[in-house]
């Protein structure tokens, strides 16, 4: 097996939003399941926070390429279309993100 880096982001999803946030990814769309895998994407995870807006994403990739390619699917752009009326995002509906670094890891 390929040795996978871990990909670690924040996100913030509005408050009033959280549920129904939390209802599309029950489960995610089979397209979007099927794209993440082909580009690499394992073990893929996310947690709300309890302050109940922050997100924390955990995904386990095959390359920074494969996983940045992701943004130019279709069904990523038609899931994030989705998405935004639920989260802070970018002008491109791209929800706004913040990678957390590695600072420990215990095997």
């Amino acid at each position: 097996m390929a040795k996978r880096t871990k990909k670690v982001f924040t996100m913030q999803v509005y408050p009033d939003q959280v549920a129904e946030y939390i209802r599309r990814h029950n489960p995610v769309w089979p397209e979007m399941a099927t794209m993440l895998k082909e580009h690499g994407v394992h073990n893929y995870s996310m947690f709300l926070a309890e302050d109940g807006v922050t997100l924390f994403g955990y995904a386990e990739i095959e390359s920074e390429e494969k996983w940045a390619a992701v943004a130019d699917t279709d069904v990523c752009k038609k899931w994030w279309d989705s998405m935004a009326p639920l989260m802070r995002t970018n002008e491109d509906n791209s929800p706004e993100s913040k990678d957390l670094r590695e600072i420990f890891y215990l095997a």
